[in-house]
């Protein structure tokens, strides 16, 4: 499965408005939203995830969904993002085929350890501070160090108070593509904007390799 180049991970002051945010994600074009719910039970994100699911799928959105993998595979979802945790667990053998892994990474080490779980792509945050972390950014100078030392072919996806402004910067470092949450919030419009960036990006590359 190709990786598409920008993820919505959902936001909202409740799991209504993060319903209600995945729809008009979705209405806007977007084409992966990951229901990313924290401190509700596992009753109550099964039940979410079931009508995200829904939405999903009406639009064609590929879904993936944070850390719960028995309600992920329950749910068919295209896939589970599971957060930076110290040991793994083999959850391959526990998805469908098809389903689709990505992890978190702070650091060069994390992405290593990652690749070697066989993940399908890497989610590295955070490219700045926002105020929901207090970790320190990597920035540009950080991306562009990870992915020369890593020189992989799994895909990187930058997150972390990325702005439409970032964009082409970001694609620079050799990371392959976006995580956004509270930039496409604020406005549903600037998924379009986005899409136009990353796909400009891809663009030009595939003009300059096929010369």
């Amino acid at each position: 499965m190709i990786i598409p180049k920008l993820h919505y991970i959902s936001q909202g002051n409740s799991s209504k408005e993060h319903l209600e945010n995945i729809q008009k994600a979705c209405t806007s074009g977007i084409e992966l939203v990951q229901l990313c719910l924290k401190n509700v039970s596992e009753k109550k994100f099964l039940k979410l995830a079931k009508e995200a699911r829904e939405i999903t799928s009406h639009f064609q959105t590929r879904l993936i969904i944070k850390d719960h993998y028995k309600i992920a595979k329950e749910v068919k979802a295209d896939g589970l993002h599971l957060g930076k945790i110290d040991s793994y667990p083999t959850i391959r053998k526990d998805l469908y085929t098809w389903q689709i892994i990505g992890g978190t990474a702070n650091t060069l080490q994390d992405c290593k350890t990652l690749i070697g779980k066989e993940v399908d792509y890497i989610g590295l945050e955070h490219f700045r501070s926002t105020t929901t972390n207090d970790d320190l950014s990597l920035g540009l100078n950080g991306y562009t160090a990870i992915t020369e030392a890593l020189k992989t072919k799994t895909p990187i996806i930058g997150i972390g108070g990325i702005t439409t402004e970032d964009v082409a910067d970001i694609l620079e470092t050799g990371v392959s593509g976006i995580a956004v949450s509270e930039e496409i919030t604020q406005n549903f419009n600037t998924i379009r904007t986005f899409n136009q960036l990353l796909n400009a990006s891809s663009t030009e590359e595939q003009r300059h390799t096929f010369k």
